[in-house]
């Protein structure tokens, strides 16, 4: 993780979230690509964006394996909420989900901006 300052809290079996900012989502953050925005810019007119269902099922899956507890990651997305908070819901859970996967090891910074760029690549071939 990347940034200045932050603080690790606890919660449940020694989990933490570290709250020290990610460069990567940061960036992410900046862009404003919200799904409001981008929804109005396409005349799209459903209010949840296309990929909330993916971020619901990935939060699922995670806690049906083990690796990220629903009931922590809810309470990590209440204390992220600081570090995010001018980033609208959905994509303020999407943003502190990435977050807390990298905080907790279960994915490195270099292999989501690699995921980044795929996702990306796709879109602008469109």
């Amino acid at each position: 993780m990347s940034g200045a300052s932050g603080a690790a809290h606890g919660h449940g079996e020694g989990q933490h979230v570290d709250l020290r900012p990610v460069e990567l989502l940061e960036a992410l953050q900046d862009e404003d690509q919200t799904w409001d925005r981008l929804a109005a810019r396409w005349s799209v007119t459903n209010p949840e964006p296309p990929w909330k269902v993916c971020l619901d099922a990935t939060c699922d899956a995670l806690s049906a394996v083990g690796a990220l507890d629903s009931l922590e990651r809810r309470h990590a997305e209440d204390e992220l909420e600081t570090v995010y908070s001018e980033i609208p819901n959905p994509e303020r859970q999407l943003l502190s989900l990435a977050h807390i996967m990298l905080s907790r090891g279960l994915v490195t910074e270099e292999e989501l901006a690699r995921q980044i760029r795929t996702v990306r690549d796709r879109l602008e071939a469109v």
